[in-house]
């Protein structure tokens, strides 16, 4: 029988781009010829190395990353290009990893490739990512050191005032651009815009949008009007937002499903769940796939008018297209269900997510014990306290207190004596908590019942 024939480096490349699993693809790159009898070094390309390295940095596999890239640099016949960097330094921003992303820009030359704007670029947007505002100083500041900014780079940073609310400083940022001889782009005022309608000054976002066209020449982009459409549902002006839509079809700028979903939110907002029916209807013969999104707005909007037979029935058409409900989906009912203090049909859902494949997480324990508190039924939130304890959650501090305010007033003392040790493996028992506790049976003169209190609670510490 012949010996299979060897995996060429551009054959693994190719085998790299079609493997979805991480895991696998880093065992093929370690090892491509494993029944090869020749000890020679398998020649890697820089394609090879990229490749993998993208897969690992999207998986978030930090440590098998570093491996390749510290073979990588050993690798001396190769000078990586730098958009492997890039890609690295946003994966680092996206696992909010600053300290790591500095640490790869700054031992890029060891790497034999030199830094430009591009990378630059990248790492000022990890920062941004990371809120680490002080560190996007120091870079810029020192950035003529590697390269001169570029209309990206003042787009970053306009961004990051943007996002720390100082709009002052973002005009001043958009100045020194023009100064510089610099062009705005579509990105540079939709990053405005967002920051105007996020603080609901609509009228100013406006202004900025017929600024763009008439003194810059330039047409705002999805992102632009999708900020426009949301700031007009946040201060009720739906019809303007649908007319805002029909001047992107015109446009002819695509309508996603986020936009439609903001459009479907504001119609609830505004009392007008009949004219959801009919959004529906065009996404459908525009093509526009309902995807989570939208659901959940649908449930979210319909457990507001406490209509929750309707949120159900979206819960369950989500089930039957094949778009399944998340987290959100599922906490917005348990939480509507609560605040209607209907603490039963939430438990039963809350039961009922494993069987449906979620998971409640620490906002659907905490909802679902606010809710049971609410309704008095301290046996139940004791219970579900226990389940908290177990799994690392604890309930509010608020709740805390008001759960074990309303035991006090009950007079359950063992069932109390019982929560303040679930409390206390929580390491949650605080000298407030501890205060009240026993402020409450002082008042009811009960001594016996108060030495053995304090015993547990010396217990608990």
């Amino acid at each position: 029988m012949n010996a299979p024939k060897p995996i060429s480096p551009f054959r693994l490349c190719s085998l790299l781009r079609l493997q979805k699993d991480p895991n696998l693809a880093l065992n093929l790159f370690q090892n491509p010829n494993p029944d090869a009898c020749s000890k020679k070094p398998f020649r890697y390309t820089i394609l090879s190395y990229d490749l993998l390295i993208s897969k690992l940095g999207r998986a978030k596999m930090f440590n098998e990353m570093e491996q390749i890239l510290l073979q990588l640099k050993n690798d001396v016949r190769l000078a990586p290009n730098e958009i492997i960097f890039c890609n690295v330094i946003k994966f680092y921003g996206r696992a909010r990893l600053p300290d790591h992303a500095l640490k790869v820009f700054d031992e890029m030359p060891t790497y034999r490739c030199q830094r430009t704007v591009k990378s630059v670029n990248s790492l000022l947007d990890a920062l941004l990512n990371c809120r680490r505002f002080d560190k996007m100083r120091e870079v810029f500041v020192g950035m003529e050191k590697y390269a001169s900014p570029d209309s990206c780079t003042y787009n970053v940073l306009i961004h990051a005032c943007c996002v720390n609310g100082c709009m002052d400083d973002a005009w001043v940022v958009f100045e020194e651009m023009r100064r510089k001889g610099l062009k705005s782009n579509a990105v540079t005022f939709a990053t405005l815009i967002k920051r105007f309608c996020a603080d609901l000054k609509i009228k100013e976002a406006f202004k900025l949008k017929e600024d763009m066209v008439r003194f810059f020449g330039l047409s705002p982009n999805a992102y632009a009007y999708s900020s426009l459409i949301k700031g007009l549902c946040g201060v009720g002006e739906v019809n303007l937002a649908f007319e805002l839509k029909e001047e992107m079809v015109k446009n002819n700028i695509k309508v996603d499903s986020a936009i439609y979903s903001t459009l479907i939110s504001g119609l609830f907002k505004a009392g007008r769940k009949d004219e959801v029916s009919g959004v529906l209807e065009e996404m459908r013969i525009n093509g526009c796939k309902l995807d989570t999104i939208t659901y959940n707005v649908m449930i979210n909007g319909f457990c507001k008018l406490k209509d929750f037979e309707a949120a159900y029935r979206i819960l369950e058409e989500m089930a039957d297209t094949g778009c399944k409900p998340d987290i959100i989906s599922y906490n917005s009912i348990i939480g509507g269900l609560c605040k209607d203090g209907k603490w039963s049909d939430a438990n039963d859902l809350f039961q009922d997510m494993p069987r449906r494949g979620c998971i409640p997480d620490v906002v659907s324990h905490r909802m679902l014990f606010d809710g049971i508190c609410s309704g008095l039924e301290f046996k139940e939130a004791a219970l579900i306290l226990d389940e908290m304890i177990f799994k690392g959650y604890v309930p509010h501090s608020a709740s805390i207190n008001r759960f074990v305010d309303g035991l006090c007033q009950e007079g359950n003392i063992n069932l109390l004596s019982r929560v303040l040790k679930s409390l206390g493996k929580g390491n949650v028992v605080d000298r407030d908590l501890w205060t009240m506790v026993i402020s409450k049976i002082c008042k009811e003169e009960k001594l016996s019942i108060v030495l053995d209190l304090v015993d547990t609670l010396v217990g608990l510490n």
